[in-house]
């Protein structure tokens, strides 16, 4: 991968975890460099799932900004449900 693909894959995971964070409000306590890296897990998230639905082998792999997106938000409500649980009392 060259300088402007590494740049424009941090770009598209920005906007994708934008996107996700706009899309599933709530509170979320981070900057711009987490809303990147959401972006970016949620890529490889995204890209994971549509390789296992359909290509049918177990790969890692980005997707482009609708799967993003779509592993943006799985992330970000993962992210939410296990944090939730920190401070519950047994």
């Amino acid at each position: 991968m060259d300088v402007m693909g590494l740049i424009g894959f941090l770009i598209i995971g920005l906007i994708a975890g934008f996107i996700a964070r706009w899309l599933v409000p709530g509170p979320d306590p981070m900057g711009w460099l987490g809303t990147m890296v959401l972006g970016i897990v949620g890529s490889f998230v995204g890209g994971t799932l549509a390789a296992l639905v359909f290509g049918g082998t177990l790969t890692l792999s980005a997707a482009g900004i609708i799967g993003s997106i779509i592993g943006a938000i799985i992330v970000l409500l993962i992210w939410r449900a296990m944090s939730g649980r920190r401070g519950a009392v047994v």
